[in-house]
C-alpha cells in the first residue's frame, strides 16, 4: 500500500507564494509519474503539474511560468512551488503518484488566495 500526505497549504494574499510538499510511504518500488492536481468548489479536478520518471514536466496552462514542480527521489518527496498566486488558484491541491499503472492520491491540502 502507498500513502501520500500533502502539507504546506494555507491562506495567502494575491501575489504571494506557497510551497506544497507531498511525502510518500509504503511499498514504492517504481514511480511512473508524480503530479499535482487541484479541485475548486463546483469544478472538476484539473492538472496543475506533473513530472515523469525521466524528469519531463508539463503544466496546466493557467499556472505556466508561476508554478514549479520538483522532486527528491531519495526522500520520495514531491514539491510544488507556487509563486504569483491569484485568487483563482484557490482550491484543494492533491498529490498523485502513478505506480505500475495505478493511481494513488493524497487527502489534499487547502490553498486559499485572498484578493
Amino acid at each position: 500500500q502507498v500513502q501520500l500526505v500533502e502539507s504546506g497549504g494555507g491562506l495567502v494574499q494575491a501575489g504571494g507564494s506557497l510551497r506544497l510538499s507531498c511525502a510518500a510511504s509504503g511499498s514504492i518500488f517504481s514511480i511512473n509519474r508524480m503530479g499535482w492536481y487541484r479541485q475548486a468548489p463546483g469544478k472538476q479536478r484539473e492538472l496543475v503539474a506533473r513530472i515523469t520518471s525521466g524528469g519531463s514536466t508539463n503544466y496546466g496552462d493557467s499556472v505556466k511560468g508561476r508554478f514549479t514542480i520538483s522532486r527528491d527521489n531519495a526522500k520520495i518527496m514531491l514539491y510544488l512551488q507556487m509563486n504569483s498566486l491569484k485568487p483563482e488558484d484557490t482550491a484543494v491541491y492533491y498529490c498523485n503518484f502513478l505506480i505500475y499503472g495505478r493511481n494513488y492520491w493524497g487527502q489534499g491540502t487547502q490553498v486559499t488566495v485572498s484578493s
